[in-house]
Parts: C-alpha cells; structure tokens; sequence
C-alpha cells in the first residue's frame, strides 16, 4: 500500500511538473531603447495572460542584419518562431521558399479569431497576396506627415492654425518663412519614402508595373514619370533657394524639427514621441502636401514600420501559441496601449475607436491624424503598398540619385532615369535568384 501511494505521489509530481514547463517562443526583433522596452512589455503581459507559452523577445540588431540573422539560422536549422521584418523586406521574405508559413494558415489551423478585415485595408494590403491571404502579421506600421512649428510661423506671418494643404501652398509659405529669417525652413527624414513612395501612392501614380510588384517579380520601376520628375525638380529648387534643408536618409529631420532649427518637416507618425518629448515646441500634425492639379488627389499614404513573420519547421503546438500570441496582439485594448505608448497607428480599426473613446485623440490633438491619412479613401492599385525584391538595395539607388538633385550635381530628369535603370538591374537580379 505505502509502495502504492508513493508511486501515485510521484506520478502526480511528474503530472505537475509537465503541466508547470512553458512552451518557449523566440521572437527576434529590431527595436532598441524606448521602444524596446515597450515590445518587452507586450511579451511580459501575454506571458503573465496564461501559463502554456512564453514569449521571449531577442534584439537582433537593424532589421537587415535581423534578417540576414534569422535566413541564416532557417539554413541551420534554429530558427526562431517569430520575425520583426521591414516592410520593404516583404518581397524578400515570400521568396525565400519554405522559410515562412502564412499568418492566415497559423491562425485558422489553431482555430484562433483572425478577421483580415479588423485590420486597416492600408495596414492588411501590404502584408496581403493576390489571392486575399495574409502573409505576415501587422505590428508596428507608420506614416509619413507633414508637421509644422507654430512659432515659426507666427513669426513669419503666417496662420499657425493652418499649415499648407498643397504644394504650391507650401512654396508660398516656405518663401515667406525665409524672408523672416529662418535658416532652415524645410527638411525631411525618409527621403525615398516620403517622396517616393509616400508620394506616389498619395497621388494615385505607381512606383513600378505589376501593382508596385505586389503581382509579380518581373517588375520594372516607372519613378521617373512626368509627375515626379517635376515634384523632384521643385525639391531640387527649394534646395537651391535655401528652402529645404537636407538632413539624410533616416529620422535625422526629426531632431532638426525637435530642437526647433527647421520651421516645417516630413517625417514619420512614430516622430510624435519625440516632439512631444519637447515641452518647448509648439507644432501641429498634419496631411501631406500635394499637387492639387493631379486628378483625384489625394488619395492615401502608405505604411511604414514592419510586420511579424512565422518561421517554418516548428512543432504544431508551437504554432499553436504563436497564434495565441497573435490574438493577444490583435486584443483593442493591447492595440491601444502600443500606439499611445509608442506613436504607432493602431493597425485594428477596433483599436482606433477604443482609443477614441478614451479621450486620447482629445488630448493629444491630432494623435489620429495617421489613421486618417491611411484611410482616406480606399486603397487601390498604386496605393496599396509596395513589393519591390531587394528595396533596400533599392531604395539606397533612389537615395543617391536624389542626393544629386538636392545638391544641383544633376536635374531631376536625368536622375531619376538613373534610379530607374540602377533600380531594374536590382530588380533583375533578384527575380534571376529567386528563380533557382
């Protein structure tokens, strides 16, 4: 009987210790500082939500090195269950074959809620194949707004409650923020994704053939159509004129526009923390310039920021807790938290009413802006997003030859027929790797 009972009492401690072991999930990501301690969070609080799985979120270093990191370790077979990638390394993503496993199949084989209509059509479209299948999970997208220092423009003369609407607005007002003596009266960060990307999708124009390569690799950049060559020869004249300030090719604007050096910038929503960090500045959030001109302007801005990616060739009770973790993830109210925490766009339309309701957007006025431009009408062809193999590649070709315009070594013409040209031979190799 004693033999009995301890060979019970053992069975229910080996019962109890397999019902306490976690199931861990490896989230490699991106995001450092601030930030970073606000991804943690979200794990930490899924984690503490149940006991079956456990989150554990790595920093990886930038996102291409993350994703170098995490190819590498696919080929090793050690991959990690989850991937912070770029928007601009979706196409990188879907072709390399057999890494991934779409978020719709993870999602419907757990039998987790998973409604790609909750999700913002600008936010869904970017991640969604043609066939209406979402690829990857939404997590922290932004957009690009045009934000303007109110002192600078009471200074200047001018209504600091309206900030220029078009571009030929914003020319008036930069001429006259110059003549009251300010040194840099415009800059921007995200040079290529701002006004390219952003610009184009904004105007209703597409960045290349096949719906901005969301139909096909064989695409081929079409950046150097009359329109934008005229936006980037005003931007090249604004330079020339002392008007525009060029800061680089990252956030460098922000901190120009922050520390209250440049009166006007175009940078992305997630710089909302930033400002408002800076008691001193007295600025408005609002919609890009555009060409009032260009018929049915305008039409919605596109993503930034990046998305989740399940890696293959884990254990189905793996897949079922990153499922839950997605659900968590999609929850209003953790929405809620991580745009107000962060600045990012709450990628669930429910969200967004959620934090409506609150009284955020009251508060903190134009906090919504982001979602507004995103929706401003429903997204189309050439507003959809983009899916160009090899972009970072890309988008540094485009970066140069707009560096040539801004400092008048070349006219806009002629270098954006050079991104074109540079940019298709990128394409081209890509298409030729992706093949094999």
């Amino acid at each position: 009987m004693r033999l009995n009972l301890l060979a019970v009492l053992a069975g229910a401690a080996l019962f109890a210790g397999n019902a306490q072991a976690q199931i861990e999930l490896h989230w490699w990501h991106s995001m450092g500082g601030a930030l970073g301690e606000q991804l943690n969070a979200l794990a930490t609080k899924f984690n503490d939500s149940q006991k079956d799985y456990k989150v554990l979120p790595v920093f990886k270093g930038t996102y291409p090195e993350s994703m170098t990191a995490a190819i590498a370790a696919f080929r090793a077979g050690n991959a990690p269950h989850i991937l912070q990638v770029f928007e601009v390394g979706t196409a990188t993503m879907m072709a390399a074959k057999g890494a991934i496993v779409p978020v719709a199949k993870v999602m419907t084989d757990a039998k987790e809620p998973f409604d790609p209509k909750a999700y913002l059509p600008t936010v869904s479209g970017y991640y969604t194949d043609l066939k209406g299948n979402m690829l990857s999970f939404p997590f922290n997208s932004s957009t690009v707004m045009f934000y303007v220092n109110k002192d600078a423009f009471k200074k200047a003369g001018l209504d600091p409650d309206r900030a220029p609407r078009t571009w030929k607005d914003f020319q008036a007002a930069a001429e006259k923020l110059k003549a009251a003596g300010q040194q840099c009266v415009y800059t921007t960060s995200w040079p290529s994704w701002t006004h390219i990307e952003n610009f184009s999708a904004w105007h209703n124009v597409p960045i290349g053939t096949k719906q901005n390569g969301m139909g096909g690799f064989d695409t081929e950049f079409t950046i150097n159509s009359p329109l934008h060559v005229r936006h980037v020869a005003m931007l090249g004249e604004l330079a020339k004129k002392g008007m525009f300030t060029y800061a680089g090719r990252t956030n460098q604007g922000d901190g120009k526009f922050a520390s209250g050096e440049c009166a006007m910038v175009t940078a992305s929503a997630g710089a909302q923390a930033t400002f408002r960090k800076n008691s001193k500045l007295d600025w408005s959030i609002n919609f890009l310039p555009y060409h009032d001109d260009v018929k049915g302007e305008p039409q919605n801005s596109i993503i930034g920021g990046a998305s989740l990616w399940v890696m293959s060739g884990k254990k189905p009770v793996d897949y079922k807790g990153v499922a839950k973790f997605f659900a968590f993830l999609s929850r209003p109210e953790t929405q809620m938290a991580w745009h107000t925490g962060t600045g990012y766009v709450p990628i669930t339309l429910a969200s967004y009413e959620l934090t409506r309701k609150s009284g955020f957007y009251d508060k903190n006025q134009g906090a919504d802006m982001p979602v507004k431009e995103l929706t401003n009408k429903a997204p189309t062809a050439n507003s959809k997003g983009l899916r160009f193999g090899n972009f970072v590649q890309g988008r540094e070709v485009i970066e140069e030859e707009l560096e040539a315009v801004f400092a008048g070594r070349k006219d806009a013409k002629s270098a954006l027929d050079e991104a074109v040209k540079r940019g298709d031979e990128i394409l081209r190799k890509f298409e030729a790797a992706a093949a094999r």
